[in-house]
């Protein structure tokens, strides 16, 4: 309960200290994003009519601590505001509309990921040296170190373009309803799914793969492993159950910070097929100034990091029984 208590209480802190920068980084940005909301505008508009749209879109003269004040309230009721670019949609609105298929494309992605990442680098450890080896890892690395948009248009102009195996873009048929409870729309929402999910899983695999084969390697020397081999266990068993158990648990870690950054990571490839993610929305605030969107997306993925975060430490608790006897 202490460890618990400890980093319970940094994270908050950590939450605080993200949500202070959320606020000020924004501001710092040159240009006043009613102004250029208003810039393009066939009509004349008067400075009245200004000083209340800042008002309605939470932009009011005032110091900056009354305004800091005013967004802790905001983020305490999930009201974070109107959308200056999707007026007068609500930021919840426009971030609704695209944490689902955020969610969906990269967390599915960095589960799979993992799953495999993790499986190739067992055996990669167990068969250290063989033929298997020698090009499963280096390759793993070779694919990892190509850049995700070269991976993304490689793939996209060979099996969409080129083949035509798979659409291009978008996450379901143009001019379908969404409609959840038909199965038919749920497989074209996977057919559509199968590029980019690709993309997004292709490229982390390398990473897991590495990280649980050194792993396994600095265990497979431990004395451990010698006994269970001299006891005739299995291959399997001493593979699995021994080496690999106690291999996982730094690799926890990295899945937690993958499944936190997976939320708004996938930019490049949410771009290249048109995919209507949270990276895409994040892209659009940029460009427009939408302080209040721009605000959503940091704060959501800020908590994301940090929720994974925690359940890592708390999960790497469970499964290592030496650091729950080393915190009584």
């Amino acid at each position: 309960m202490g460890f618990f208590i400890r980093r319970l209480s940094f994270y908050l802190i950590a939450l605080l200290f993200a949500i202070t920068l959320n606020f000020v980084l924004p501001r710092a940005m040159p240009g006043d994003p009613v102004t250029m909301m208003f810039a393009n505008a066939a009509v004349q508009v008067t400075p009245e009519r200004i000083a209340a749209m800042k008002q309605l879109l939470g932009f009011v003269d005032g110091p900056i601590y009354e305004q800091y004040f005013v967004y802790l309230k905001g983020i305490l009721t999930w009201d974070l505001g109107i959308s200056i670019q999707t007026y007068p949609q609500t930021v919840n609105d426009v971030m609704a509309g695209a944490v689902g298929w955020s969610l969906f494309l990269a967390g599915t992605a960095v589960i799979l990921a993992f799953c495999l990442g993790s499986t190739l680098g067992i055996f990669a450890a167990w068969k250290r040296g063989s033929k298997y080896d020698a090009f499963i890892s280096p390759g793993m690395m070779v694919v990892q170190a190509v850049p995700p948009v070269v991976v993304a248009m490689i793939v996209l102009y060979t099996f969409a373009i080129g083949l035509r195996w798979f659409p291009s873009t978008y996450a379901y048929t143009a001019g379908t309803s969404p409609d959840w409870t038909s199965w038919e729309f749920i497989k074209d929402v996977l057919y559509h799914a199968v590029l980019p999910l690709f993309c997004a899983t292709i490229i982390q695999i390398g990473g897991f793969l590495i990280n649980m084969r050194n792993n396994m390697i600095n265990l497979l020397n431990e004395d451990y492993i010698t006994m269970a081999k001299g006891k005739g266990l299995s291959e399997n068993r001493v593979v699995f159950k021994y080496a690999a158990r106690n291999a996982m648990l730094p690799s926890v870690t990295a899945l937690s910070m993958a499944l936190g950054m997976a939320i708004g990571g996938q930019l490049i490839i949410e771009m290249i097929f048109n995919y209507p993610g949270l990276g895409t929305v994040l892209l659009n605030a940029i460009n427009a100034r939408d302080y209040q969107v721009l605000q959503g997306q940091l704060l959501i993925m800020t908590l994301f990091m940090l929720f994974f975060n925690f359940m890592a430490d708390i999960l790497i608790v469970a499964l290592d029984p030496r650091l729950r006897k080393g915190g009584k």
